[in-house]
C-alpha cells in the first residue's frame, strides 16, 4: 500500500496491544492509541520508556517468534488522539464502544473509516444511533471476531499471541457523502497482516448472527449451571476439556441462529444470509489449518491448536478457585452478543428456547434483567444494543434505521 495513513486505536486491552504492534510495523502507518481506562495511558507510556512493545507469537511448530514495535502516541485525550486521523479502530470490549464513539464524535471529519475489531452483534445499530448525521460522512466496518487470541503479559511491554484465525468476516456500510481515498478491506488487511484473511460478509445482519459470537456463553452455561458453589483446587482448561453436553448446547444454540438467518432470507429474498453457518462449519472454516480432528463440535474445540492454552475465568479465594461470572464471557457476550441475537430473532418471530435459557441463567449471575418469560422486555434492555433497545420492532424498521443515509458494500 502506497498511501500514508494515520490511524487511531481505541482501547488498551489485549487486542489493542496486538494491533498496535502489527500496525506500527508498517513503514507508512502512524499509530495513535486512545485508552480511557483509569491510568492506562500513563502506564503504557511509562512502559514505552524502557523500549518497544513485544508480541511473543506461538508458531505452529511450538516455537515462539518475537515481534517488536510501538505506537507513536498513547493518550487519554480524545482531541489530541484524533489529530489528522483517517482510520479509527475500536479494539475494546463492546460495553465500552459507546464511551469511545462518543469521545471521538466531536472530532470526526469527512471521509473517515470507523472499524469495530471486533464489532460484536449490533455494532452498526449503535454507530448509526450515536453518529446521527455524521454517519453520512463515514464508512463503518464491523468484524465478527477478533483476529487473534492474545493475552497481555506485562502492560505496555509484552503481549502473548496464542493463535490467529485463518479467516475473519467483515461488513461495510458507507455513508452517501463518504468518499475514502483508499480501498477499505485491502487497507485493513495490510494493517493487520497477511492472516487472517478478511472476507466481506453478505450483509451486516450476517455478522450480527455469525456463530463466532456464541463461542463463550454456552460453554460457561454448560460448565457452571449445576455448580454446587464449592471452590475448585485448580484452574480449569477452557476448550481442551469441553464435554459433549457443552458442545451439544452450543450446537443447538447455533441451530437457532441458522433458523433466524433462514427466516430473514425468506422474508427478504434479496438478503443473502448464507454466511450464517452452523458452529461446526464455522470452526472448520475459521481454523481449518489448526484443528486436528474436525469430526464434531466437541473435537473442533478440543483439538484446536489456537485454543490449547485458554483456561476458565476464575477468581482466587482463600481455599481455592471459583468461576468469575463478571468476566467478559458473560458481561460482554450476553448483553452485546446473545441478547442482540435474541432481539433479531424476536422481530422475525423465531423461537429461541436454548438462547433464552442461557440468557436467563446469565442475567441472574450479573444482576440484570433482559428477558421476561420469552420476551426482551426486561428493565435493563436499554443498556444493550438489540433492535428493541432503539424502539425497533420489525425487520423493515431495522433495515430502514441502518441503511438511512448509508449504502451497503457487503
Amino acid at each position: 500500500m502506497d498511501t500514508k495513513l494515520k490511524i487511531l486505536i481505541c482501547g488498551g486491552g489485549n487486542g489493542a496491544h496486538c494491533l498496535s504492534v502489527f500496525a506500527s510495523q508498517r513503514r507508512n502507518i502512524k499509530v495513535n492509541v486512545l485508552t480511557l481506562h483509569d491510568d492506562s495511558a500513563d502506564l503504557w507510556n511509562n512502559s514505552l520508556k524502557d523500549g518497544c512493545l513485544t508480541i511473543s507469537a506461538t508458531q505452529p511448530d511450538g516455537s515462539v517468534e518475537n515481534i517488536e514495535s510501538s505506537p507513536s502516541f498513547v493518550t487519554n485525550d480524545a482531541a489530541a488522539a484524533m489529530d489528522q486521523i483517517q482510520v479509527v479502530f475500536i479494539v475494546a470490549p463492546a460495553y465500552r464502544h459507546e464511551l469511545y464513539i462518543r469521545s471521538i464524535l466531536p472530532y470526526i471529519k469527512p471521509n473517515m473509516l470507523l472499524i469495530g475489531l471486533p464489532g460484536h452483534a449490533g455494532f452498526e445499530f449503535q454507530c448509526k444511533y450515536i453518529l446521527g448525521d455524521k454517519s453520512r460522512i463515514c464508512t463503518i466496518v464491523g468484524f465478527d471476531s477478533l483476529p487473534w487470541g492474545c493475552r497481555i503479559v506485562d502492560y505496555g511491554k509484552h503481549v502473548r499471541l496464542l493463535g490467529t484465525k485463518d479467516v475473519v468476516y467483515a461488513t461495510m456500510l458507507t455513508g452517501f457523502d463518504c468518499h475514502l481515498p483508499f480501498q477499505v478491506i485491502e487497507t485493513i488487511q495490510y494493517i493487520i497482516g497477511e492472516k487472517p484473511i478478511i472476507k466481506l460478509a453478505s450483509n451486516f445482519l450476517s455478522v450480527s448472527l455469525m456463530a463466532g459470537s456464541i463461542l463463550h456463553p454456552p460453554l460457561m452455561y454448560g460448565k457452571w449451571k449445576d455448580w454446587d458453589g464449592k471452590p475448585l483446587s485448580a484452574v480449569l482448561s477452557y476448550f481442551t476439556t469441553v464435554s459433549e453436553e457443552q458442545a451439544d448446547i452450543m450446537s443447538t444454540l447455533s441451530d437457532e441462529l441458522v433458523a433466524t438467518a433462514k427466516r430473514i432470507s425468506d422474508l427478504k429474498r434479496d438478503m443473502d444470509m448464507s454466511d450464517v453457518i452452523h458452529i461446526h462449519d464455522w470452526f472448520k472454516q475459521r481454523y481449518y489449518m489448526q484443528i486436528s480432528d474436525d469430526s464434531s463440535v466437541m473435537t473442533c474445540m478440543r483439538t484446536n491448536q489456537s485454543y490449547s492454552q485458554f483456561v476458565h475465568p476464575m477468581k482466587v479465594i482463600e481455599n481455592g478457585y471459583v468461576p468469575d461470572f463478571e468476566y467478559r464471557y458473560i458481561t460482554e457476550d450476553i448483553p452485546f452478543g446473545l441478547v442482540v441475537m435474541k432481539g433479531i430473532a424476536e422481530i422475525v418471530s423465531v423461537k429461541t428456547p436454548t438462547m433464552d435459557k442461557i440468557i436467563k441463567w446469565a442475567q441472574c449471575k450479573i444482576g440484570k434483567e433482559y428477558i421476561i418469560v420469552e420476551s426482551l422486555t426486561g428493565k435493563d434492555i436499554k443498556e444493550v444494543r438489540a433492535p428493541q433497545s432503539y424502539g425497533i420492532r420489525s425487520l423493515d424498521a431495522l433495515l430502514n434505521f441502518v441503511f438511512f443515509d448509508m449504502r451497503s458494500e457487503d
